[in-house]
């Protein structure tokens, strides 16, 4: 598929900004006192260490496998629970192995892989087809865009995870967090693809604050698809807070708690199903 200025929605080009993401992420990790870095996350499994271990780990595992195509084990995936096993479980692998580093050796690591991760996405054709697919907005194949987009949101959201437990200020800047919610959406087609309905219902999705703005999203003949514009009166509104959305689609809070702080707007069973969007693996 070419794009053209006519697409919508447009790609989101922020090869550059992992890069920025990651010099915060090496600044982070070396102010932390040892005792920071034992702390625990808003993840129940890792604490701060296990973290910094992940974003190692993954990074390494994107350079073997889509820049050096170097795959240990070939595994067949039937069903997307088999992703999902598999993730989960190369994801506790590498965080047990490189928990085991002392801090000042996993930051020294940490330079040079992501330097080297930045580097490869910088250097993609952002049209070519990706070696990953972004499973959770239903793609099997994407576009190289599409997944640095993906690979933003998991470096901007983890890092926020570190920020977070250690009361560190945020990276919630609208050139960083922006990217990472219009990525997290796009979704939303696939969050709504069982929901049945009629034809021309919208849903709006407004995220509130200085990185935030407004998804529409529109029933269409054959799919729920992504939107130019918005409705006088849509069919149903879920309005989030930005200091909410990135946990809330990153299952890092319980949606009965995320609703106190969430307003929803006409059809309320359409406008729940907006804080069913998981955009990470899971």
């Amino acid at each position: 598929m070419n794009f053209t200025q006519s697409v919508w929605p447009e790609p989101i080009l922020c090869a550059p900004l992992i890069r920025k993401v990651d010099e915060r992420l090496i600044d982070l990790l070396k102010g932390l006192s040892p005792e920071e870095w034992e702390l625990q996350t808003i993840s129940p499994a890792w604490k701060v260490r296990d973290v910094a271990a992940h974003l190692l780990d993954t990074a390494l595992r994107k350079l073997s496998i889509a820049r050096d195509c170097y795959m240990p084990q070939s595994v067949e995936l039937k069903t997307p629970r088999d992703l999902v096993d598999l993730v989960n479980r190369l994801n506790h692998e590498g965080v047990q192995i490189l928990r085991r580093l002392s801090s000042p050796v996993l930051i020294d690591l940490m330079a040079i892989t992501c330097g080297q991760l930045a580097a490869f996405h910088e250097a993609l054709d952002p049209f070519a087809s990706a070696a990953f697919g972004v499973s959770w907005a239903g793609e099997t194949t994407s576009l190289n865009w599409f997944d640095t987009a993906r690979e933003l949101t998991e470096r901007w959201h983890h890092q926020q995870q570190i920020r977070e437990a250690t009361n560190r200020p945020g990276i919630m800047v609208r050139e960083l967090y922006h990217p990472v919610l219009d990525c997290f959406l796009r979704g939303l087609p696939h969050c709504f693809s069982m929901i049945a309905t009629e034809l021309g219902t919208t849903v709006e999705v407004k995220i509130t604050g200085d990185s935030g703005g407004t998804w529409l999203l529109r029933k269409n003949s054959t799919a729920w698809s992504l939107m130019p514009g918005l409705p006088s009166e849509p069919s149903a509104r879920a309005i989030i807070p930005e200091t909410l959305a990135w946990k809330l689609f990153t299952k890092g809070i319980k949606q009965d708690d995320a609703y106190t702080s969430i307003q929803l707007e006409g059809d309320l069973a359409l406008a729940r199903q907006v804080c069913e969007l998981t955009s990470i693996v899971a």
